[in-house]
């Protein structure tokens, strides 16, 4: 277990009582008692200087991710949670297969594991509903924690995370890991050397959202903890269209313009060097669903816009497939973009791509990503994507869907975090499900 500086005057790990042993006993005689591996000598970790992981939410996001932590010679996963137990046992199978052991516990109640002493940092990859309150209980039990964007389902839950995780000392990373990605960097890169000129304009594509028609309530399945996997939003019957598009309602998602928009405004917010700022105008429009014949709430067709003091503008569309998504910036003496389904970099003018040295890996590999969470925690520096970057980044798409939901062109204050309008203000915040309080 990792142990803060704070405390290492008063405690000591495995492995400073070895050396002491060392000093005390002799060392010719520890190579007889211990395995080399025990103590690094062949190349691997020692135990005692291994962080300690957790998982909490195990459903497709995670199982996709997990490979790049496991990768990870300097960790060890020992338990998991999740509120469906085909999942956490499933999870438990894996984790197990991976060490080679039955050691992986599985722990209901996320709450339990982070009572664990010996658990140093969770992955958290629930449904989005639960990202921040898990992610504060997490940094108030003294964990340090890798969450999957987006990171909050309001503006207030997300400063709630960025004061708390301040309070408390905790490495957080973000999980928009396009930050990480070798094509990412290259056109932010691009864009700060100024080889497109000076940029004017952020496009921004992600997909059409869906629309899902009515749906009866049915038995909850077997093995299924409803009532936690809603968590902190309000109760519904279990209607499994619902539940299984649950990205597309505003209680437990917000569309397209949340869910892949972040990536892309976490990137812009990056190349302009703004991470603890934001733009100060919103508006747009969009087309929802008729709600005679479909339940989901988020916009079908959508195109929003913000713009920055300093006149910089952005335009997210939502439209088209998912693999249309992309980001281009536009400056006066050209553009770059980023095709995000085929990891394809494209320019104009065409020599900016004889600046690339390697195609790197894509945004598929959150490897970069967990390795610079797990440097960040031996350090104690902030991480790549860390609290402030990660809200400010959530905060515009939030303000684009609260433009889109009232209707309205809407000016925002990026230091007192408000808007002009106080009906927008109201939707900044919305109050969490006894007994879920932050």
């Amino acid at each position: 277990m990792i142990i803060p500086k704070s405390k290492l005057s008063v405690q000591f790990t495995r492995r400073h009582f070895l050396k002491a042993t060392v000093a005390a006993t002799g060392a010719f005689a520890i190579p007889n008692l211990i395995p080399a591996s025990a103590l690094g000598r062949d190349g691997s970790v020692a135990p005692s200087n291994r962080i300690v992981f957790a998982n909490i939410g195990i459903g497709g996001r995670a199982r996709h991710v997990m490979p790049n932590f496991l990768a990870q010679t300097d960790i060890v996963f020992t338990a998991v949670s999740d509120c469906r137990s085909d999942r956490m046992k499933s999870a438990k199978d894996m984790i197990d297969q991976h060490y080679g052991n039955k050691d992986c516990r599985m722990y209901p109640d996320f709450r339990e594991l982070l009572a664990q002493k010996d658990i140093d940092a969770v992955f958290i990859a629930t449904g989005d509903r639960w990202h921040t309150t898990a992610s504060i209980y997490a940094a108030r039990a003294g964990k340090d924690m890798y969450c999957e964007k987006p990171i909050s389902m309001t503006i207030s839950e997300g400063r709630s995370l960025v004061e708390t995780c301040r309070r408390y000392g905790t490495i957080y990373q973000g999980g928009t890991q396009r930050r990480s990605t070798a094509s990412y960097r290259f056109a932010v890169e691009m864009v700060r050397q100024g080889r497109i000129g000076r940029l004017h304009t952020v496009e921004i594509q992600v997909w059409t959202g869906p629309t899902i028609p009515h749906g009866k309530p049915t038995p909850v399945p077997e093995g299924w903890d409803y009532d936690t996997w809603l968590g902190p939003v309000q109760w519904r019957p279990f209607v499994p269209a619902r539940v299984n598009g649950w990205n597309y309602f505003w209680d437990t998602g917000e569309g397209p313009i949340i869910g892949m928009g972040c990536h892309y405004t976490d990137q812009m917010q990056w190349a302009l060097g703004r991470d603890h700022t934001g733009p100060v105008e919103f508006e747009g429009h969009c087309e929802w669903p008729d709600p005679v014949k479909y339940m989901s709430e988020t916009p079908v067709l959508a195109e929003t816009r913000c713009r920055y003091a300093d006149g910089i503008n952005c335009v997210m569309y939502s439209r088209k497939t998912f693999k249309d998504r992309y980001i281009r910036y536009i400056g006066d003496e050209g553009w770059i973009q980023v095709d995000d389904e085929t990891n394809e970099v494209t320019a104009e003018p065409k020599s900016i791509l004889n600046l690339r040295d390697t195609a790197g890996i894509s945004w598929t590999n959150a490897g970069d990503h967990v390795r610079n969470l797990i440097d960040s925690i031996r350090s104690r520096r902030p991480t790549i994507c860390h609290p402030e970057a990660a809200h400010r980044s959530q905060t515009i798409c939030q303000a684009m869907n609260i433009g889109l939901r009232l209707g309205k062109k809407l000016r925002w204050d990026p230091v007192k975090e408000r808007f002009d309008c106080e009906e927008a203000n109201r939707m900044r915040h919305r109050e969490p499900r006894t007994p879920w309080l932050i």
